[in-house]
């Protein structure tokens, strides 16, 4: 990581590369109780809240059987399911605005705006070569197939690669190859993958939705038009020389390329601020319309509509959030699984 900052502590070794899609199988549960399935939906840098979600239901004993998670939450449930849940969070709570823009590998021209490869390097050294199988709990992680649009669950092989192509971000990471598969973020068909849960085996569904704090959002405007502070500026005669991009300007100006394209400022939106709202839009709808049809049976929705998607430095905030809106539905997760013994 930039700076020193250690991700996990892990001896680095080569991933395996068999993941690919296949169906559910039997999972026994804990005693008498019903099969408790966790799912993790997806949220980016909001997505820090799975964590002290986790933390909450551990410290009520409630230890899920089944974790399935998209996008973030394949990420936090696949540590947890690893028993690394502490070191992420030491890591996430180390970042800063300087040390992401150290993981943040800007390429030009390729299918992503960022390589993702000191991230990946960070994460084989975390997660080695564990498949997905060896893990102590039923894990699956959620990612989309590109062209055809499928629905991939991956459920075997390397799960740091699962974890990739669970979270890479259509026009911010570059899409991860899987079986013979294209892979990329899980969001794009299945937000909060309560339906694998299920799938699984598991009778008592938790939910963390993270997009649910977005009051007031998706209405429609019946009326609109533009006024005379939309006229644009005039532009430079024809033939203006641009000015060139060297010097001292040129060896700190990726750095300022990425603060300008990944951050917010007063000039209106960049380009990944762009990817990303569409993309939110959509994944909001899509959340809708999957948890009318198949809801689960507590569903968390942590109170992070403050944090920004890419605010991966206020991982502090999403981690309280998350374990404050894990804690008043303690209670109706213990009678549900009570009603269901």
């Amino acid at each position: 990581m930039h700076g020193g900052i250690p991700f996990f502590r892990r001896d680095k070794v080569e991933p395996s590369v068999t993941i690919t899609d296949v169906g559910p199988k039997p999972v026994s549960g804990r005693g008498a109780r019903p099969l408790v399935g966790l799912v993790l939906g997806s949220g980016a840098a909001r997505g820090f809240a799975h964590i002290g979600v986790i933390q909450a239901l551990l410290e009520r004993n409630i230890v899920p059987d089944i974790v399935v998670g998209t996008s973030i939450g394949a990420l936090v449930g696949g540590s947890y399911a690893y028993n690394q849940l502490d070191e992420l969070e030491s890591w996430a709570r180390s970042l800063t605005l300087r040390r992401i823009i150290g993981y943040l590998d800007l390429r030009i021209g390729s299918a992503g705006l960022i390589g993702g490869g000191r991230l990946t390097r960070r994460l084989n050294e975390a997660m080695g070569n564990v498949t997905v199988e060896e893990l102590p709990i039923r894990f699956a992680a959620i990612a989309t197939e590109v062209g055809t649009g499928h629905e991939i669950w991956l459920t075997r092989g390397s799960l740091a690669l699962a974890m990739r192509a669970s979270y890479a971000l259509p026009g911010i990471f570059p899409p991860v190859r899987l079986g013979g598969r294209w892979l990329m973020d899980g969001a794009l068909v299945n937000p909060v993958p309560v339906s694998a849960a299920r799938a699984f085996g598991a009778r008592v569904v938790i939910a963390v939705n993270l997009d649910a704090d977005r009051f007031a959002r998706g209405a429609t405007i019946a009326s609109h038009g533009s006024d005379q502070a939309d006229e644009p500026p005039e532009a430079p005669p024809l033939g203006t020389p641009r000015k060139a991009f060297s010097g001292l300007r040129g060896m700190f100006g990726v750095e300022r390329l990425l603060r300008r394209q990944i951050f917010p400022t007063d000039h209106g939106p960049g380009f990944s601020t762009v990817m990303i709202e569409a993309f939110n839009i959509m994944q909001d709808r899509l959340t809708r319309m999957r948890l009318a049809g198949d809801p689960p049976d507590v569903h968390i929705t942590p109170h992070i509509g403050h944090i920004g998607w890419l605010e991966f430095h206020r991982a502090a905030d999403a981690i309280a959030a998350g374990k404050a809106a894990a804690e008043t539905a303690l209670d109706p997760i213990l009678d549900t699984i009570s009603a269901l013994a």
